[in-house]
């Protein structure tokens, strides 16, 4: 069984902060990419970043120059810092990691950590 444990969403006003950590734990056999998502109340569930096994990275483009993902395959971790925040950013921030197993595509999801950018 794989889990993972978000933390580091909060309340933070406009312009300000904040940084997000996920940790993967369990049986992850072939880690492909890591990333996070976020749903707003009333809104589908987004891709915010993406980051590969070999490092390459992607971003939405409301979050591009704002937000840097980063990660440590050898201990399943991922990372996003949000800069710059806006009330739209706020969201529950969802971490998503795509690994294979047997042969086969098997991705797992955290909780979700409460970001509110609010003054």
């Amino acid at each position: 069984q794989v889990q993972l444990v978000e933390s580091g969403g909060g309340l933070v006003q406009p312009g300000g902060s904040l940084r997000l950590s996920c940790a993967a734990s369990g049986s992850i056999f072939s880690l492909n990419a890591m990333g996070w998502y976020r749903q707003a109340p009333g809104k589908q569930r987004e891709l915010v970043a993406t980051i590969t096994s070999g490092g390459s990275t992607d971003y939405a483009a409301s979050v591009k120059g704002r937000f840097t993902i980063s990660g440590n395959n050898a201990e399943n971790t991922v990372y996003l810092q949000m800069n710059s925040l806006k009330p739209e950013d706020t969201a529950v921030y969802y971490c998503k990691i795509s690994t294979t197993r047997w042969g086969y595509p098997a991705d797992y999801w955290g909780q979700g950590t409460q970001v509110t950018v609010s003054s």
